[in-house]
């Protein structure tokens, strides 16, 4: 299976210079939040195939005015292409926002998922659009990861951990991808190909 992820910018190659074809090879499209609502339906509409995608802390306008054809996996597990996939969009709180979470709301939002995480005896891939605290984040409050996040990956290990926010044009050792135990990390600014 072949797995587009993208996030915070559109891709050159997948939207402002697309060809024809260029999307055909995917199976599932995933957004880590941050895109606007016309590309995200650009790609469903271009790829056929699904895009599951999460909100960004800049993703207010898509509460009300979702994209459509895509499926919004915020707080909830959905399974495409038989992985379950875990969303929980959203940044550190920073400043007001609909979808910025202090760490105790983050938390939060995890145990009321209880009861589904249960019911689907874990998750294949946790997407997210900021990272976890020490992994791949900063120091800076708007760019600071969730400790829970550690947490989650600790007690379920899902094959993949995919998420966003931390631009890769912020520092040269920004990295693509990196492990956490037997969990692969990828930070999909701009866009990553995965291959599972």
């Amino acid at each position: 299976m072949k797995i587009l992820a993208v996030s915070d910018v559109p891709s050159l190659r997948y939207y402002e210079y697309y060809q024809p074809g260029c999307l055909d090879e995917f199976d599932l499209i995933l957004a880590c939040g941050d895109l606007k609502r016309s590309y995200l339906e650009f790609l469903v509409t271009m790829a056929h195939c699904p895009v599951v995608y999460v909100r960004g802390n800049h993703d207010d306008p898509l509460v009300k005015d979702p994209p459509e054809g895509c499926v919004c996996a915020e707080d909830q597990i959905v399974v495409e292409k038989g992985l379950r996939i875990l969303g929980l969009g959203g940044s550190y709180r920073y400043k007001d926002g609909q979808c910025m979470y202090t760490e105790r709301q983050m938390a939060a939002r995890i145990r009321r998922l209880g009861r589904k995480l249960r019911r689907y005896d874990g998750f294949d891939i946790l997407l997210t659009h900021a990272p976890a605290r020490g992994l791949n984040d900063f120091d800076t409050l708007s760019h600071r990861g969730f400790e829970c996040f550690n947490t989650l990956l600790d007690q379920y290990r899902p094959r993949l951990f995919i998420h966003g926010h931390i631009h890769r044009t912020y520092s040269h050792n920004v990295p693509q991808r990196c492990r956490r135990g037997d969990t692969e990390v990828i930070n999909a600014f701009d866009s990553c190909v995965i291959e599972i």
